[in-house]
């Protein structure tokens, strides 16, 4: 009495669903970086002690070297006003986030508020947090 069984145990190892890991990890890490929004420009900004999180529609920059940037596209200052009216009317809120160099001269800040009270936008002025002092 012969007591074979008709199925064979496989030896082999399949990397098809290592492969099927590996896409859809790499497929993920493309997706969720594409929703990181990292400023790229050079701004050193003020620290405060508190702060509150807004999601900016309208991004404003001023470097230490005084070049002017609308949503990351580099403008010349004599060119602010239409390109804030240009980016508000393609904005869902009127708001305006001011990335603006410490260093940088209050006047500049002004400019900036005057124009976002004419084209009728709220501005807020972008810092970053003060790590608390630990003294002893």
């Amino acid at each position: 009495m012969n007591l074979q069984t008709k199925n064979k145990i496989i030896t082999t190892f399949s990397l098809a669903s290592m492969t099927d890991v590996i896409f859809l990890l790499l497929i993920f890490f493309m997706l969720t970086s594409s929703f990181v929004a990292p400023t790229a420009l050079p701004v050193d900004l003020p620290k405060t002690e508190s702060s509150q999180t807004v999601t900016p529609k309208v991004r404003v920059t001023i470097t230490q070297k005084l070049e002017y940037f609308v949503n990351n596209q580099s403008i010349r200052p004599e060119e602010i006003e239409v390109k804030l009216y240009e980016a508000l009317q393609k904005a869902q809120t009127r708001k305006i986030i001011l990335y603006i160099d410490k260093s940088v001269q209050v006047e500049h800040l002004v400019t900036v508020a005057n124009i976002a009270n004419k084209l009728n936008a709220k501005i807020a002025i972008a810092t970053d947090l003060k790590k608390p002092s630990t003294t002893e």
